[in-house]
């Protein structure tokens, strides 16, 4: 069993354990991710370096932005895997889900029984980093009405929470998951943004946590996790990783 009380230790020890991500965006051409194969290529890369073979494809789904719908995903990922045939990357297992953005078009996908779910009924959710959506609580209500459970991608990414911490213990009581980015860790996104994080991860409201990675250069970054107080209360969400397998 792996200490990661241990002076060398970092989160890619904690990935040999065993980690799938569920949220990334290495599907080629289709949002603001990788935008060629090459670019999932050198993804692909960058996680078999950390011995990473599980992945949930989340490309996203964004009115009049990316309007991708499972006829796109799915065309953008079989040419993936289509150009993974060869056998080199044999040992992966990669599927596809999507992050939804709460939108409009969100909302009648819902009432339409049509999300693509991460697994089961969980699927991933994302809102406007500054205004969170004025019906949140009504659409919360309908996600649960059609018998999903909704994953809030990101939730230290959304400024308008930053100077109200007790948000988000109200979503988690609403029903509302939480996937922490890992690289909010590092101050990636900023310094509120990290700030945020570690404090819902000191208070224990993540359930799991994704690179939401769009390029190689993202998942090269994850090594810099090493602190190990942070790497304790990470192993719990590596481990919820597994339900996704």
């Amino acid at each position: 069993m792996l200490s990661i009380f241990t002076k060398k230790a970092s989160l890619i020890d904690l990935f040999k354990e065993g980690f799938v991500d569920m949220h990334n965006h290495i599907l080629p051409g289709i949002d603001d991710g990788a935008k060629t194969f090459a670019d999932s290529l050198k993804m692909l890369e960058a996680y078999s370096a950390y011995q990473i073979t599980q992945i949930v494809a989340t490309p996203h789904i964004i009115q009049g932005v990316w309007p991708n719908d499972q006829k796109s995903i799915a065309a953008a990922y079989n040419q993936l895997l289509d150009k993974l045939s060869d056998g080199v990357y044999s040992d992966f297992s990669i599927r596809f889900a999507a992050e939804y953005m709460m939108d409009e078009g969100f909302q009648a996908l819902v009432r339409q029984k049509a999300l693509l779910p991460v697994k089961d009924n969980m699927v991933l959710v994302e809102m406007s980093y500054f205004n969170p959506p004025l019906n949140l609580k009504e659409l919360l209500f309908e996600i649960q009405l059609q018998g999903y459970v909704p994953i809030l991608a990101h939730p230290e990414r959304y400024i308008s929470y930053h100077s109200q911490f007790d948000i988000y213990l109200k979503l988690k009581q609403a029903g509302f998951l939480f996937q922490l980015n890992l690289l909010s860790l590092i101050g990636f996104y900023g310094l509120p943004t990290q700030k945020a994080a570690l404090h819902i991860l000191d208070k224990g409201l993540y359930d799991f946590a994704g690179t939401d990675a769009h390029k190689s250069e993202h998942l090269k970054l994850l090594k810099k996790i090493e602190k190990a107080s942070v790497l304790k209360k990470l192993k719990p969400l590596i481990e919820n990783s597994k339900r996704f397998v």
